[in-house]
């Protein structure tokens, strides 16, 4: 199975940019683009950090493909 988000679209709509978002929960520009480009597979703690700040739940952010 292969980690998948929603983050790219979620953020926009919320009106964050990504070093907006990247500062709010304590990480770089540059991992937020790896997340949203599925280069990077966030912690657990990053994941929920940025589900809160977007205010959507955790696995209507991130799920899993086949």
């Amino acid at each position: 199975m292969i980690l998948k988000n929603n983050l790219k679209e979620v953020r926009q709509k919320k009106g964050f940019t990504q070093e907006e978002l990247g500062n709010s929960v304590d990480v770089s520009r540059q991992t937020i683009i790896s997340i949203e480009g599925y280069r990077y597979k966030p912690t657990l703690e990053l994941a929920m950090k940025i589900s809160k700040k977007l205010n959507i739940k955790i696995e209507k952010l991130f799920y899993f493909e086949d």
